[in-house]
């Protein structure tokens, strides 16, 4: 009888290392990463550092390109024009936002209560007006207010009135803040609509066991349920103030007294960078008030979210 060694007759398998199986997962990681990470570098980074380039030298026609180091940095600290239409953005925002977040929180409180009819149809409404493009809102909003047409000249021939034109220099803030209203309402009315189909159906039922009244239910359950909504509401309304350009620049051409070329500050490195050529000083404007707004988002977000201290 021959005795045969079981160890030799199996076949050997090559068994990858841990090494190797974890180097092999971070590749697929990277290679599902890859499509993301190729848009990311050229559409965001690659702007912004050859912005970080532009911003590090001055272009004259004279003398040609020389690196000036942070010089224009310097003259961004200095420049009231620059700061003024900061000044106005947060004016803008102090007005816009409180209004804006008032109506869509209580346009998304009267649909969920189940007591407004045609709740579907309303929510369509109050979000219709985010569907328009922002040029065309500004265009519609502006023949509205103008004084020589439109609905307050129209106001004004009828009854012999004087309302003065929100297209005035006193005025125009508000008016862009009206469009901006008008618009983003419905926006954060879905936000926090969303938010309050997610609040579990329970907490109503031991309220209502309880003898809670709806506003109870409002100021115990639903507004802290609110709460994170809020603060994201609140991070994307200071994004999109700080941004604001398409309709101080659209409503320039029909208040050019009103809106100047640095209205606000996207406004002014457009301005600078197609009309005045200034290349190098426009990505520094742009890249301080990228910082700016980063920074208010990041403290908005951070107050918003701290956990009270007992």
């Amino acid at each position: 009888m021959t005795l045969t060694n079981t160890a030799e007759t199996q076949p050997h398998t090559a068994v990858a290392s841990p090494t190797t199986r974890r180097s092999r997962r971070s590749w697929v990681g990277w290679a599902f990463m890859a499509p993301f990470m190729t848009v990311f570098v050229f559409v965001l980074l690659a702007p912004i550092l050859y912005s970080v380039y532009l911003s590090v030298y001055d272009t004259k026609l004279i003398g040609g390109t020389q690196f000036v180091g942070i010089d224009n940095y310097i003259r961004v600290m200095n420049d009231p024009q620059f700061w003024e239409g900061v000044q106005r953005i947060l004016t803008f925002f102090a007005i816009q936002v409180p209004i804006m977040i008032v109506l869509a929180l209580g346009a998304a409180l009267a649909i969920d209560s189940a007591r407004l009819r045609a709740s579907g149809f309303f929510r369509i409404i109050i979000f219709m007006p985010y569907a328009v493009p922002a040029v065309v809102a500004t265009l519609m909003w502006g023949f509205i207010f103008g004084d020589r047409f439109g609905l307050v000249a129209n106001i004004n021939d009828f009854f012999n009135a004087d309302i003065p034109s929100p297209l005035t220099s006193s005025l125009v803030l508000l008016a862009i803040a009206n469009i901006q209203v008008w618009t983003f309402t419905g926006y954060n009315m879905l936000i926090f609509y969303s938010t309050l189909r997610t609040i579990p159906e329970e907490l109503y039922e031991a309220a209502d066991l309880d003898g809670a009244n709806q506003w109870w239910i409002i100021r115990s359950i639903k507004l802290p349920a609110l709460r994170g909504s809020m603060v994201i509401a609140l991070v994307f309304s200071v994004i999109g103030s700080f941004q604001l350009f398409n309709e101080p620049n659209v409503l320039k051409g029909l208040a050019p007294n009103a809106i100047s070329s640095y209205f606000t500050p996207n406004m002014y490195a457009y301005n600078l960078s197609f009309s005045g050529q200034q290349y190098n000083y426009s990505a520094t404007v742009a890249l301080v008030m990228g910082v700016l707004t980063m920074i208010v988002a990041y403290s908005v977000q951070h107050f918003g979210t701290r956990k009270d201290e007992r």
